[in-house]
């Protein structure tokens, strides 16, 4: 089993091990951290990688995720939204898929967890993957388990070898004529320029 933190959009690094394991677990009592992908995704504009983050309310130290708040004091929404229109808009498969993006951007959720809980759920149903996503609750997981929720971090990302040689292919970016390859970035970019080419290009016969 593979452990994982639940994620905004999450970014290739965690896609990788959703698709390639038949057991995923996501901590959603671990301590809410600032700066993570837990509120942040990474998304390729015109001007290079830019970073959305998703503000929430305050809280204490040591607060689980689960009880992570979030906040509508700023147009969060409106602004995450038309940053994906205007990287992606142009892209071959947006608009395939931009009518079950767009009500996340429309839609208020009062916790974090929630809000990401339904994007990947919606993320594994348009790339018709059927992987039931355990999420840890403070129950013991029995077995052997890959914690990789400190590996996949914007700060010190650690790959393994088989990883970064998957995430190092590059595959057609919506602006690759006036950009170099950036690897690992939100679900989405590849989403949006792939379609359904998502899995075969992170699938993996070892982990």
């Amino acid at each position: 089993m593979v452990l994982l933190s639940s994620a905004y959009w999450p970014n290739l690094h965690s896609l990788f091990y959703i698709i390639n394991n038949t057991n995923v677990c996501i901590d959603i009592t671990e301590p809410y951290s600032k700066q993570t992908y837990r509120n942040r995704t990474q998304i390729l504009s015109a001007n290079g990688v830019l970073n959305l983050s998703i503000p929430v309310k305050k809280f204490k130290n040591k607060t689980p995720i689960n009880e992570i708040a979030l906040s509508y004091a700023e147009n969060w929404q409106i602004n995450h939204w038309r940053a994906f229109t205007s990287a992606y808009a142009n892209s071959p498969y947006f608009e395939y898929f931009e009518e079950e993006i767009k009500p996340f951007y429309s839609i208020k959720f009062d916790g974090l967890v929630d809000f990401n809980k339904k994007q990947l759920e919606t993320l594994l149903k348009l790339l018709k993957i059927k992987q039931e996503i355990l999420y840890l609750d403070g129950n013991l997981i029995a077995g052997e388990i890959l914690d990789q929720r400190n590996a996949i971090n914007p700060k010190n990302e650690i790959f393994t070898e088989t990883v970064k040689e998957t995430l190092s292919k590059p595959y057609y970016q919506t602006f690759s004529n006036k950009l170099n390859f950036a690897p690992n970035l939100s679900c989405l970019d590849i989403l949006f320029n792939t379609g359904l080419e998502t899995v075969s290009y992170l699938k993996t016969t070892s982990v």
